[in-house]
């Protein structure tokens, strides 16, 4: 049986463009009254600020320990898995959970060694579509539909919650066998993801086509298979060839 602190360590939550300050330390109070600590800011308004202090009501070593990042995929370094809040369907189509459905899995990845991100957007505009794209699922809070907005930190506190209970239960997932090899973490991923934009183009692949939608929805594939680093390997390796080959054509329709 994992150990409960063990799993705890291997969570953060992550807030993106917080408008105030005082939903940050209200955060910090509801992810520390449920046993978690780490915290990280992507380009938050306002932080260090008293108000965030103030309403983290004495979580103020969550707040000391947070780190704030200018851009997402920094807030996920070494995340194997990463779940996006959202009160509403976007236009990247993503696996939706419940909660507690999304619970359950955020354990099973910590329990088999996995850094796991639960990841909130702006109080007002929630996760854009380009901040969706780093996540592997989408979790909607069910709220009703006439009044659907959250507050921040109380969306932050019903997760938080959600992981809480389901680390007490009957059903704590068990710990895998040593040899299980964990997807490939965010940073891997975004070199990837690059390299593959890279290479679509030195191939001339869109051809007109919109490069954004495409690998929109590449990203959705990559994401949704969460290859390991040895697969990734093979997958660089393969772009490696197409762009060795693209340059000796186009160095011989030059001769």
């Amino acid at each position: 049986m994992p150990d409960l602190s063990d799993l705890a360590a291997r969570l953060r939550f992550v807030l993106v463009r917080t408008s105030h300050p005082g939903n940050i330390g209200s955060a910090a109070r509801a992810i520390r009254t449920m046993g978690f600590e780490r915290l990280e800011l992507v380009m938050p308004a306002r932080f260090p600020d008293r108000e965030a202090n103030a309403l983290a009501a004495g979580a103020d070593e969550v707040l000391a320990n947070a780190r704030v990042h200018a851009e997402l995929v920094a807030g996920l370094v070494g995340c194997n898995l990463a779940l996006g809040l959202s009160a509403r369907r976007r236009g990247v189509t993503l696996a939706e959970l419940s909660p507690r459905e999304a619970a359950l899995q955020v354990l099973a990845a910590a329990a088999r060694g996995e850094q796991v991100a639960l990841v909130f957007g702006n109080e007002r505009s929630g996760l854009e579509n380009a901040e969706l794209a780093y996540c592997h699922a989408m979790v909607r809070i069910p709220s009703v539909d006439d009044f659907s907005s959250l507050n921040l930190a109380q969306a932050v506190q019903v997760m938080a919650y959600e992981l809480r209970v389901a680390m007490l239960g009957d059903n704590l997932p068990a710990a895998p066998p040593e040899h299980d090899e964990p997807p490939a973490e965010a940073t891997q991923m975004e070199q990837f993801y690059r390299h593959l934009a890279q290479t679509l183009d030195d191939i001339e692949f869109h051809k007109g086509r919109a490069a954004t939608t495409i690998m929109l929805r590449l990203r959705k594939l990559f994401q949704r298979a969460r290859p390991d680093e040895h697969e990734l390997r093979v997958l660089h390796g393969i772009l490696a060839d197409a762009q060795r080959m693209a340059a000796q054509a186009k160095a011989g329709s030059r001769l």
